[in-house]
C-alpha cells in the first residue's frame, strides 16, 4: 500500500517549521501510544537537528499499559526526554513541566548565570491527528488551540502562554511525502491519521482484523460475540461480525462496509480495549 499523501498545506508547515525553528529552545513531538514508531515523522530528526527533544506519548488511556510502560523505558534509552499523557482526562501539566525543565537543563542553567529571565519557547508537533492541539488545551486548561477527532484541522501555526514560563507554538499535523512501508501505511490509516475516503474501507478493516489477531483477538471476540478471527480469511470474520450486529442489505446480502466502519470506529474510540500494535525491540534483537 503505497501512499502519497502529502497536502499543500504539510508542505508549507514544512517551510515554515525550519524558519520557526531557529527561535524554537525545544521541540516536544506528540506520538501515539499505540503505534510510537509508526507515528514518527522521519522528517523530524533532520529538522529538529540539534535542538532539544522531547517525546509525549499521547492517547495512553488506549493504549496496552505494559506496552507504554516498554516504550518509555526504551526511548529514556536511547536518550530521550519522554512521558505518557492523555490528553482527554488531563491532570500531567505537573509531569509535563518537569519534563521541560529535565529536557532544556542546560539551556536554563546558561540563563541563570547571565541572569537571563525568559520564557522556554517550545514547538509542538507531530503528525495529524495525533491530538496536539488537545494536549495544549489540556495544559493550559481551556480550549485554545482548534481540536478535533480528524487529521488536518490545525492549519496554521498558533501561540500560546502557560504560567508566563512556556511559549507553545502549535503547528499543522505534518506527515512525510511518500509511505512506502504497507505495515506502517496500515497502522497510520488504522488511527484515522490518512482519511478513510482514499483508502478501501473493508480492505482496511480486514487488515486490522489480521493485527489485532496476534494478541487481541479475544477483545474482538468478546465484543462481537464471533467464533473467533482467520487471519488467513479476515473477510469471512468480517461478514460473521455483520451477521451477529444484523447489518442487512436487501435479499439478505450482509452490509460489510457498514460493519468495516462501525469496527474501525470501535477501534479508534478504545471501545475494543486498550491495545497498542506495535513493541520496541528487546535487548538481544538491538
Amino acid at each position: 500500500m503505497s501512499i502519497n499523501w502529502y497536502p499543500g498545506h504539510m508542505a508549507k508547515t514544512r517551510r515554515l517549521m525550519l524558519e520557526d525553528l531557529k527561535n524554537i529552545d525545544m521541540v516536544c513531538e506528540i506520538r501515539d501510544a499505540r503505534i510510537p514508531e509508526s507515528s514518527r515523522n522521519p522528517d523530524l530528526a533532520e529538522l529538529a537537528a540539534g535542538k532539544n527533544r522531547m517525546l509525549v506519548l499521547n492517547r495512553e488511556d488506549q493504549a496496552d499499559p505494559a506496552a507504554t510502560a516498554r516504550w518509555i523505558q526504551y526511548y529514556k534509552a536511547a536518550g530521550y526526554t519522554v512521558m505518557a499523557a492523555n490528553s482527554q482526562r488531563g491532570g500531567f501539566l505537573n509531569g509535563f513541566t518537569k519534563a521541560v525543565e529535565s529536557c532544556c537543563a542546560g539551556l536554563l542553567e546558561r540563563n541563570a548565570q547571565k541572569g537571563v529571565n525568559r520564557t522556554i519557547k517550545i514547538m509542538i508537533v507531530g503528525i495529524p491527528n495525533v491530538g496536539k492541539s488537545s494536549f495544549i488545551n489540556r495544559l493550559l486548561g481551556r480550549k485554545s488551540a482548534i481540536a478535533a477527532d480528524r487529521p488536518g484541522v490545525t492549519r496554521s501555526k498558533q501561540w500560546f502562554n502557560l504560567a508566563g514560563k512556556y511559549d507553545f507554538m502549535d503547528t499543522p499535523g505534518m506527515l512525510w511525502p511518500k509511505i512506502d512501508d504497507d505495515a506502517t501505511g496500515f497502522k497510520l490509516a488504522f488511527m484515522g491519521t490518512i482519511r478513510d475516503e482514499i483508502l478501501d474501507i473493508e480492505l482496511l478493516a480486514c487488515e486490522l482484523l489480521k493485527v489485532l489477531s496476534v494478541s487481541y483477538s479475544e477483545s474482538v471476540v468478546k465484543r462481537y460475540g464471533i467464533t473467533g478471527i482467520n487471519p488467513d480469511m479476515p473477510y469471512d470474520t468480517l461478514e460473521e461480525m455483520a451477521r451477529r450486529r444484523g447489518f442487512l442489505l436487501g435479499r439478505g446480502q450482509l452490509d460489510t462496509e457498514r460493519m468495516a466502519r462501525i469496527f474501525l470506529e470501535e477501534f479508534r474510540s478504545g471501545r475494543l480495549g486498550r491495545m497498542t500494535l506495535e513493541l520496541p525491540p528487546l535487548k538481544e534483537e538491538l
